[in-house]
């Protein structure tokens, strides 16, 4: 077997503690802290340092389905099965307060980026928003006509994505309260929608075994990924934009290069179905969750860079093209716009050291 080059991903650490299958993972802002979710009504906080403790926390009385750091990182939001949401602090104590407002499940929640409101999910076929220091319910999105399994803040908080099992990806404006525009390409349950950090794309993954990417703002259909052979149970972006993260079913997780529209890993792990997977803050870590009650931390090294200049510009991904030489052109025309950026940056370093260095 040939020994594994440096840039591949290596698994790091697994933790061990839940007790039935591990639903939901998230990092936290400083990557220190990886919150869990499990069917054994449990949430389980671990840090990233070895020999560290890790919490536990009980208050729900059901399966925890969703987690979600805030953007600061002082509080872990939390759904379940028992219909409720709890916001934790994530410390030793681990006081929680209980949101209700569905009916059903809840399966999905998320923060917006300033952490003044966060958005949830629910088998109640609605998307509610939530204040969260008023710990107020706020208002409902309802024109689904089956159980929503995800919901999400576009990364300038002014958009909301939600995908169902009556197979449609729907996009909303929050001012409004309005359905922008229903995607109904997929053939199959969507389980997994979020928005691309340029906030110019989403994705989506089904039980159809597909993911497919849109351009938000033409609402074309940019790229189509059928490399799973079971469902696809989750998905993340890499903070760059470079890259997918997704989960299966058939047990894989697998990384796409959204730039060059291919598969770049294959990542074997899980027995059993993969669940969950979440990219850290930076892109340097992702965890993945799986049926085998595991959680597992993986270190990216693909994208070895300094993540400081990645993160200013997240670029859209590369449309596909029907031919080779199209899509080769359009991942062309990304790199030199990329590269005329950096050089309109170097110069504008350039003449601010030349005007410091004149007398």
């Amino acid at each position: 077997m040939a020994a594994p080059c440096p840039e591949d991903p290596s698994l790091e650490r697994h933790f061990k503690g839940h007790r039935d299958a591990v639903t939901c993972v998230d990092f936290s802002l400083n990557t220190k802290q990886l919150a869990s979710g499990s069917m054994d009504s449990c949430l389980m906080v671990w840090h990233m340092k070895p020999q560290s403790r890790a919490y536990r926390f009980a208050g729900h009385k059901d399966a925890v389905t969703c987690v979600n750091f805030s953007p600061s990182g002082h509080l872990l939001a939390s759904g379940s099965r028992d219909k409720t949401v709890r916001i934790w602090i994530p410390n030793v104590k681990g006081e929680s307060t209980v949101f209700r407002a569905h009916t059903a499940t809840v399966r999905s929640i998320h923060f917006c980026s300033d952490g003044q409101s966060f958005v949830t999910a629910s088998d109640d076929k609605t998307v509610k928003v939530w204040s969260t220091h008023r710990q107020k319910f706020l208002f409902s999105l309802s024109q689904h006509i089956n159980w929503v399994r995800c919901a999400r803040f576009s990364p300038d908080g002014r958009l909301i994505v939600s995908a169902s099992d009556d197979k449609t990806v729907k996009l909303w404006d929050k001012t409004s309260r309005e359905c922008v525009h229903s995607y109904c390409e997929h053939g199959g349950f969507v389980t997994f929608v979020d928005f691309h950090p340029s906030g110019t794309c989403i994705a989506a993954g089904s039980m159809d075994n597909t993911v497919k990417v849109w351009d938000v703002r033409t609402h074309r259909l940019l790229q189509h990924y059928q490399l799973h052979s079971a469902a696809v149970n989750a998905l993340s972006f890499h903070p760059s934009g470079n890259y997918l993260l997704t989960a299966s079913s058939d047990s894989t997780l697998k990384i796409l290069d959204l730039m060059e529209g291919r598969l770049l890993y294959t990542l074997h792990g899980h027995q059993g179905p993969a669940t969950t997977v979440a990219f850290s803050r930076t892109g340097e870590y992702f965890a993945s969750g799986g049926s085998d009650e595991q959680v597992m931390v993986w270190k990216s090294n693909f994208d070895v860079v300094d993540y400081g200049e990645v993160l200013k510009v997240p670029r859209p991904p590369a449309p596909l093209a029907t031919s080779s030489g199209n899509l080769t052109v359009s991942i062309l025309e990304q790199r030199l716009t990329l590269t005329e950026d950096k050089l309109k940056q170097c110069l504008e370093n350039q003449q601010l050291i030349m005007q410091r260095t004149t007398p």
